[in-house]
């Protein structure tokens, strides 16, 4: 007999003997037929990438963060030998909670700090500097000429004489505001640090090094000294700490959506498959990535979340589908085929949209978007067979419980006084009145959503690591370093190249002095320091400290003099490279787009064969860098992103009308997504460039499910009222689930102590939650004026689900 099913086509049968296995599709029959085999490959897959997944590492390489294509980072990376440890660097300021540096106990255990770090792997040892290394060094005008030495003197006891002598000392090095505060309450450790070890290879371990930081912060910070730590290093030391709390929210969310699907189904042994599917696709995921020697970064480290996310909601599909069928009567296995059959291209096809979503971040030329894009892409290709093909064949071998079965189709098969309000309520999208209503507030949502997205910015919008929460302990200690110190840590460093032994030439200083002077005009720079700096620094000690000689004279003599005693990171060995150092007051976009114009500008009227200057290095050069690679890559990566989904959708439907209704809602949730994110105070960024992309992919699955459905009914002759009521009760009900459900798993981010984890969470809740409600009121209104009965809905034999001579010999 037939019943209402999501096919009239699709017979109940009770037995299984009544069913003909040589119906479906070649792929059907090849998994449905050969179960135990199927099984038992999944088994043993499980078992070994299990095993490959407990050798999965989790670091991050400073490399990976650079856009290497750009001619910025080319530049730097062509000079990162001359530049002395200036780009990757720690900064470890030793503060005095009581008097100032001036101490024989402070001094005594800045030797001790200093003497620990400069032990430490990873440290580029040869440009480390405190006032405890021999490259820390005063110059000073006596009756004699130019004198200097060691900033500690060479004869320092620790007793007040020579205590005072260190002060003259560092008065005269010219290290106030740079390596001692100006309070004298300070000074910093500077700890340039390696990419690679120099014996091993091996990259960096940042989460060892942040490790043996705080081990260093615990054995000195107490009532005598307080530690603070800054840098790209202990900011990615600080995120892996950090990320063993995410572990937390990730059992948070499994919790979270096990109880709803739970509630929702009443059904034990169904729910604890769906999230056993969805991990396991998480288990091949880690173990992938570790035979292909890959290694989480603090970016990719949430890719899982969204694989298990995703995997819940296709999970959620298949079994509902089952339930329906089973609750009919239909056998488990014959369910389970039904389903298959019905969901299998509509899974497919979403799922091959979240890949479209991963894989287009492979044109963003940064290593570690890339390595998240692959990733990601590996986990979704798990998903493909774990939650399309495993979890219907273990359903048809455990089914569900009777109980929950019966429940399932009374609530499907409700009469109209039954249902809910809510479902009342959602069918009305199908009527002129109500479709133009939602269409037009629709229309007035993406405008004013536009308008508020062009003053979305570029790069990060508040100072110090806005990967961290404002208050977290490394803002402070940035904090402090920003008001006790004249250089920041947001540093831009100009390049200038010379032919060999010209670097210190008049016209090449002139030139560079020029550049520093237009840059110390501009808003957002702090000051600068370069050869040139330096130059006319001893013009005045070699004329008896009268600082009217302060100026660069056109003797190539005397200036030359002046590299004997310059400090390596201003110049290279060979006199054939130059650095200008410009300490920012932030690195906002507009700051770094500000500085990077202006020498750009100087660069094009002044370079010659005989001098260049180049951009960037420094941390806030690579920032710059980014921040363009980023805003360049954005609208191309969304262009590449909706193409993609658009033809899937057309591969699937092969109706153009089905295509705009399938898409017009994502485009309403992007533009909605980059207003929230103007509202919310976010630019775009490493972190957040992907969420765009990937609202897209995931969003297009809520629609492709409720539209197959709808459009499978259509095609049978129904109207768009009555074919979207029943993909309500067949696949609404699910995705209004789910969408909910993963809202609100993704939701608990935002209480992450790591920031971007928490600005991921609430932008993919908001797009979970939008693209359900697109795909449950704006679908159905733009279907009202697109999809009619008889319109050019073509059948396609991936889309259409069984017919009736494949299901010939199972009537009853």
């Amino acid at each position: 007999m037939h019943t209402d099913s999501p096919s009239s086509a699709q017979a109940v049968v009770a037995r299984i003997e009544d069913f003909d296995a040589r119906s479906g599709s070649a792929i059907e029959r090849a998994l449905f037929n050969h179960r135990p085999w199927v099984l038992a490959l999944c088994l043993l897959l499980t078992a070994a990438l299990g095993w490959q997944a407990l050798k999965l590492q989790l670091n991050a390489s400073f490399e990976k963060t650079l856009p290497t294509g750009h001619p910025y980072i080319v530049n730097y990376l062509a000079h990162k030998a001359d530049l002395g440890g200036q780009a990757n660097a720690m900064r470890v300021v030793v503060q005095a909670r009581q008097g100032t540096i001036f101490d024989k106990a402070y001094l005594d255990t800045l030797q001790k700090i200093n003497d620990e770090i400069f032990l430490m792997p990873g440290v580029d040892r040869p440009f480390m500097k405190s006032l405890w290394t021999s490259n820390t060094r005063w110059v000073a005008v006596t009756e004699d000429g130019l004198d200097g030495g060691p900033v500690i003197p060479n004869a320092y006891d620790g007793s007040p004489a020579s205590l005072a002598e260190l002060r003259a000392n560092v008065e005269r090095s010219g290290e106030i505001g740079q390596l001692v505060a100006a309070d004298f309450q300070s000074s910093i450790v500077f700890v340039p640090l390696l990419d690679r070890h120099p014996q091993t290879g091996q990259a960096l371990d940042y989460g060892e090094l942040s490790r043996r930081i705080e081990a260093l912060r615990g054995k000195y910070d107490g009532d005598a000294l307080q530690i603070r730590v800054t840098g790209f290093a202990k900011v990615v030391g600080d995120l892996i700490e950090g990320l063993h709390q995410v572990l937390l929210f990730f059992l948070l969310a499994l919790a979270i959506c096990s109880a709803v699907l739970y509630g929702y189904t009443r059904c034990a042994r169904s729910t604890a498959l769906v999230v056993a599917c969805s991990l396991v696709a998480v288990v091949w995921q880690f173990g992938l990535l570790a035979l292909l020697g890959y290694e989480l970064d603090p970016y990719s480290v949430l890719v899982p979340f969204l694989v298990f996310a995703i995997g819940m909601s296709h999970g959620a599909q298949k079994m509902n589908g089952i339930m329906q069928d089973v609750g009919r009567g239909t056998h488990r296995l014959v369910a389970a085929r039904y389903t298959f059959r019905r969901l299998f291209v509509a899974g497919l096809t979403a799922l091959l949209c979240d890949a479209v979503g991963f894989a287009v971040l492979v044109i963003i030329r940064i290593k570690v978007i890339q390595d998240l894009a692959l990733i990601a892409s590996i986990g979704v290709a798990a998903l493909i067979f774990t939650n399309l093909v495993l979890l219907p064949v273990l359903l048809s071998y455990l089914g569900v419980s009777p109980e929950a079965a019966a429940r399932s189709l009374r609530l499907e098969t409700a009469s109209d006084a039954q249902r809910s309000r809510l479902w009342s309520l959602l069918e009305r999208f199908t009527t002129r009145r109500w479709a133009v209503g939602a269409v037009a507030v629709g229309g007035l949502l993406a405008t004013a959503g536009f308008a508020v997205s062009l003053h979305l910015s570029i790069g990060d919008l508040d100072p110090g690591a806005p990967e961290l929460r404002r208050e977290a302990r490394y803002n402070r200690d940035n904090d402090y370093l920003i008001g006790h110190y004249a250089a920041s840590t947001d540093i831009l460093t100009v390049m200038a190249t010379t032919p060999v032994d010209q670097c210190t030439r008049y016209g090449t200083l002139a030139k560079m002095d020029a550049l520093a002077w237009r840059l110390e005009q501009l808003p957002g720079v702090e000051s600068t320091n370069s050869m040139a700096a330096l130059s006319k620094l001893a013009m005045v000690g070699y004329n008896e400290g009268n600082l009217k000689w302060y100026d660069l004279l056109p003797n190539e003599g005397a200036l030359g003099g002046v590299q004997t005693r310059a400090p390596r990171e201003l110049f290279n060995q060979s006199c054939s490279f130059l650095a200008l150092y410009v300490y920012l007051k932030d690195h906002k976009a507009e700051t770094l787009s500000r500085v990077t114009a202006e020498v750009e500008r100087f660069a094009a009227a002044n370079n010659t064969p005989e001098v260049a200057f180049k951009l960037a290095a420094g941390s806030a050069g690579i920032a710059a860098a980014t921040n363009i690679v980023v805003h360049q890559a954005m609208r191309e990566m969304l262009l590449w992103v909706y193409a993609a989904v658009v033809l899937l959708c057309w591969v699937t439907f092969r109706s153009w009308r089905a295509v705009v209704v399938a898409v017009l809602p994502l485009v309403l949730t992007s533009v909605l997504c980059e207003a929230l994110m103007v509202g919310l105070g976010m630019g775009v960024k490493v972190a957040t460039l992907p969420v765009i992309a990937l609202g897209v992919g995931i969003g297009v699955d809520y629609a492709l499910y409720v539209l197959s459905v709808t459009l499978t009914r259509m095609r049978e002759g129904a109207s768009l009222a009555d074919a979207y009521a029943h993909a309500l009760r067949f696949t609404g009900r699910v995705v209004m689930l789910t969408g909910i459900t993963l809202a609100l798993a993704v939701g608990t981010w935002a209480f992450s102590p790591i920031k971007f984890q928490a600005d991921m969470g609430i932008l993919l809740a908001f797009m979970f939650v939008w693209n359900m409600v697109g795909a449950l009121v704006l679908l159905p209104a733009l279907g009202y004026f697109l999809l009619r009965p008889g319109a050019p809905l073509q059948r396609t034999g991936f889309a259409h689900p069984t017919t009736l001579h494949q299901l010939r010999g199972t009537q009853q």
